[in-house]
C-alpha cells in the first residue's frame, strides 16, 4: 500500500508469509520500477531478510504499534516482577511519541530501566515463566529501536501498519461471506477488491 495515497500497490496471494514467496513477489515490484525509500512493516524476520536484498537502500520503519502490541502480550495484563510493570508502563507510551524530545526521552528510560533490571532478569531461573517474558520484550524492543522513528524525520512516513491492516481486516471479513470459494476464485476476488479499492 502506498503511505500516501493509500492505494494498493501490488499484491499477492500465498497459503504463507515467508521470505520465499515475498522476494519473488518483491523483486517482481523491483521490475517494474519500484524503488521505496521507506517501508513500514511488522518485525517478520523473512520479510526484513527479502526487503533487504530487493532494496537494500530503503529503511524499514518498524510498526510501533506491533511493538506495543508484542512486548504487552509478552508481558501479560498483570506482570508479577517490578521489572515487567515498569517495562509496561514504558511500553504503553511508544505510539504516543510525536517530538524528537519524546523519542529521546523513551530511549533514555529504556536505557535506565536496563540498567536498573539487567541483573534481575538475568539472575531469574531461565525455566521461569518472567524471565522468558521479560528476555523477549528486551530483545524486542532492543532490535526494534534502531528502526522505530524514522517518521519523526519524515512526516511521509507512516509510524504504525493501521491503513493496512484495517483494509486487511475488512478483506478477510468479506471473504468469510463468501464462504466455500476455489482457490482460483479466491485470487481473482483479491484481485478485483483491491481494483475497486483503488478506484471508490
Amino acid at each position: 500500500m502506498d503511505g500516501r495515497s493509500q492505494k494498493i500497490i501490488s499484491h499477492t496471494y500465498d497459503q504463507k508469509e515467508g521470505y520465499k514467496p515475498t522476494v519473488g513477489w518483491f523483486r517482481e515490484m523491483r521490475a517494474c520500477g519500484l524503488y521505496p525509500l521507506y517501508i513500514t512493516m511488522d518485525g517478520e524476520r523473512s520479510v526484513m531478510r527479502a526487503i533487504a536484498e530487493t532494496w537494500p537502500k530503503a529503511k524499514i520503519q518498524r510498526c510501533l504499534y506491533h511493538i506495543q502490541r508484542e512486548g504487552m502480550r509478552w508481558l501479560r495484563s498483570y506482570p508479577k516482577t517490578p521489572a515487567g510493570n515498569a517495562l509496561r508502563f514504558l511500553l504503553k507510551t511508544v505510539c504516543q511519541i510525536r517530538t524528537k524530545r519524546e523519542r529521546e526521552l523513551f530511549i533514555e528510560a529504556y536505557k535506565t530501566w536496563a540498567v536498573t533490571y539487567r541483573d534481575f532478569v538475568l539472575a531469574l531461573p531461565r525455566t521461569q515463566v518472567a524471565y522468558k517474558d521479560l528476555k523477549r520484550t528486551m530483545v524486542l524492543i532492543k532490535n526494534a529501536l534502531p528502526d522505530m522513528f524514522y517518521y519523526l524525520d519524515n512526516p511521509a512516513v507512516h509510524k504504525t501498519t493501521n491503513a493496512l491492516e484495517g483494509f486487511y481486516s475488512r478483506l478477510k471479513n468479506d471473504y468469510r461471506s463468501h464462504r466455500g470459494l476455489s482457490q482460483d476464485h479466491k485470487i481473482r476476488y483479491l484481485s478485483w477488491y483491491c481494483y475497486f479499492k483503488n478506484h471508490a
